[in-house]
């Protein structure tokens, strides 16, 4: 039995087991439901394979909303315990547990995808392309994503779960204090994902560099294509760092390194710096394209050109530099002394600037406006006072002396989820409902998308709001209790019902979609939303090809300027077009991927080494394989494209 015992769950609970029944139960559901409909053939060929940009863009998203609602789950549950004064529904093991793997899984195994999800969507489409620029590599970043993503959940029911936090901070995250395998998950499953979306973005780079329709110059493209370029610069100088933090990390668990130890030559505060230099330009890695996307449905839905293009451009430019250069205030409280902290205050506060020129930018493209309150334009409209008083409470944050504060305290948990809910959030929700009907054919209705926005905007304020008090008098982050004489309980009681709120409007939004997914017309045109941007010139749904002629770019809001001024998109006649074979060897090395993890994390030796020669395998079979792709000849082309303008 001794083989076995390190698989088991260290502090097992009813909840763990419960979860682990639910797991069973679903595996087997959806293996039934597959073989009774006979879909394994049609998962293989349409999804496992796919090398299309769209499809993989909607296995992101789809990925996203399951991690959504899982680490939700871990969310409800921690409020819950801090509800009231000396709860006992978690115990302290159980709570450091959950709110490691709810950061982990909210910022790196769901905001991640879901922008990624868009970004695979959406730019080919933005830039009059007809795939990303390297379409294998593309499906390969996503299994891997995936893979990392369900190591990292099998944690808690094989092994245990990450207790360190989610920024796994040493000393604490060595074998000294984090005895069991929860944080070698920790290490290898986002070690495989981070991997993945550097692959994201070397392709994302290089599409949008070398691929980009004739005539759009850098400076025609649209506001979300840009931001995705720069969030993958970003990417492809940021997850490096990650990548090789985390290998020094596992080989100080596995192999008895010294990186990051307190003794024989380590230096705990190495892992903080090192983290941080990758996790501040993460932050912005989910907020530009965020950006992006509230450019392109403010614009559209105040019917009119977005103000200041060149500003909006420059001040990504120069939140993409500063956010390299702020990362030790996430350390003001550890020692490194009144100079440093001095700098990183002043580049902290400095990042505001250009963050700021945005909100004017958008005020300015509202006034005069003739505003259309849609779904998406209302999360939009509700992001910013939200989003600017997490921003005003990040500068607070961002002076040193007063840091000494409010640092380790409800403060900052208020301050960081003020920010990334309503500015990633919102965004990703906005993005969803505004390219939902462009992916799928049918639009989300839009009396329960609002009310969905309302109460999660309700939700922010009343889960968040109490903790900025209740920081500030003095309420400790990371702490699973305390007591009735310390006057929290109220701020508590009141963030838990917020919390309850958000679930609410969370779940509204998956009842939109199964309302409008049964009941919504399917005769919609390819611009329901009238919008300005090349992705809605093509058909809805978008062909394999996205556009039979590639289009010929005059502007920055091209397919507006067709619609208003006569410009012609589509000139020439059609040619055959060369587009990428399916290919399962992505999703067979991604599955190597996950038995080469979980036989790392467990410190199974053979099982590695054979993984580790089937991963190599797959590469060398992509090396000599000849593949040079298929043309879809122009006979199909105009057949497509009949039935299409037929349906549109």
């Amino acid at each position: 039995m001794d083989y076995f015992d390190r698989f088991a769950i260290p502090h097992p609970s009813p909840v763990i087991y419960a979860s682990m029944v639910a797991i069973g139960i679903t595996v087997l559901a959806i293996i039934a439901g597959l073989t009774y409909f006979k879909k394994w053939g049609y998962l293989w060929r349409e999804w496992l394979t796919t090398v299309d940009h769209k499809r993989i863009g909607i296995m992101y998203l789809i990925s996203a909303l399951l991690m959504l609602f899982r680490g939700g789950v871990d969310a409800i549950m921690l409020r819950a315990q801090l509800s009231v004064p000396e709860n006992k529904l978690l115990d302290a093991q159980h709570y450091n547990e959950i709110f490691s793997t709810h950061g982990v899984v909210m910022i790196l195994f769901m905001a991640m995808p879901f922008i990624i999800a868009l970004m695979n969507f959406v730019v080919p489409l933005q830039i009059g392309a007809r795939d990303v620029a390297f379409p294998r590599l593309n499906a390969l970043s996503f299994w891997l994503f995936f893979m990392g993503a369900m190591l990292f959940n099998i944690s808690f029911v094989v092994g245990g779960s990450p207790d360190a936090g989610w920024t796994s901070y040493f000393p604490l995250a060595g074998n000294e204090f984090s005895e069991s395998v929860g944080t070698n998950y920790y290490m290898i499953a986002i070690q495989i994902a981070g991997i993945g979306t550097l692959m994201t973005g070397i392709n994302f780079m290089t599409t949008i560099l070398r691929m980009r329709a004739p005539g759009m110059t850098l400076m025609k493209m649209p506001m979300f294509t840009w931001s995705s370029l720069i969030t993958n610069l970003i990417i492809v100088f940021a997850f490096p760092v990650l990548t090789v933090t985390l290998a020094m990390g596992t080989m100080d668990r596995l192999f008895g390194t010294n990186f990051f130890t307190t003794d024989n030559g380590g230096m705990d505060m190495l892992w903080a710096n090192l983290f941080w230099v990758w996790g501040h330009p993460e932050v912005y890695i989910l907020i530009l394209p965020a950006f992006g996307i509230y450019s392109e449905v403010i614009s559209t839905f105040a019917r009119r050109n977005l103000y200041g293009y060149k500003s909006m451009v420059a001040s990504m430019v120069a939140i993409s530099f500063l956010s390299f250069l702020v990362w030790a205030h996430h350390f003001f409280t550890m020692g490194q002394g009144a100079l440093t902290n001095s700098i990183f205050s002043i580049t902290t506060m400095a990042i505001a600037v250009p963050t700021g020129v945005k909100i004017f930018n958008w005020l300015l493209t509202l006034w005069k406006g003739k505003i259309v309150i849609t779904t998406p334009m209302l999360y939009s409209l509700l992001f910013i006072p939200l989003f600017t008083l997490g921003g005003v409470t990040g500068v607070m944050l961002g002076m040193s002396a007063a840091d000494y504060q409010y640092h380790n305290t409800m403060f900052l948990v208020a301050h960081f989820h003020m920010v990334i809910i309503p500015g990633v959030i919102f965004a990703m929700l906005a993005g969803l409902t505004y390219y939902w009907p462009k992916m799928f054919g049918f639009m989300l209705n839009e009396r329960i998308g609002k009310w969905a926005a309302w109460l999660i905007a309700i939700g922010t304020l009343v889960a968040f709001m109490p903790m900025f008090f209740s920081g500030l008098d003095g309420q400790a982050r990371r702490m699973y209790t305390y007591s009735e004489s310390t006057g929290f309980g109220i701020y508590n009681m009141i963030s838990f019902i917020g919390a309850l709120v958000l679930a609410v409007g969370f779940v509204l939004i998956v009842y939109n979609i199964y309302y409008s997914t049964r009941y919504a017309s399917r005769d919609i045109s390819s611009d329901p939303w009238d919008a300005r941007s090349l992705e809605w010139a093509t058909h809805t749904p978008v062909p394999e090809y996205n556009f039979a002629i590639l289009p010929q770019v005059n502007s920055t809001e091209a397919l507006w300027d067709a619609k208003k001024k006569g410009h012609v998109l589509f000139k020439g006649e059609y040619e055959k077009i060369h587009m990428p074979n399916n290919s399962g060897v992505p999703f067979i090395m991604g599955c190597i991927f996950f038995a080469w993890g979980f036989s790392f994390v467990f410190g199974m030796w053979i099982p590695l080494i054979l993984t580790t020669i089937g991963i190599f395998a797959c590469m060398a079979l992509r090396s000599f394989e000849k593949d040079h792709g298929r043309y879809i000849s122009v006979e199909e082309i105009e057949e497509t494209e009949t039935k299409l303008r037929g349906a549109n």
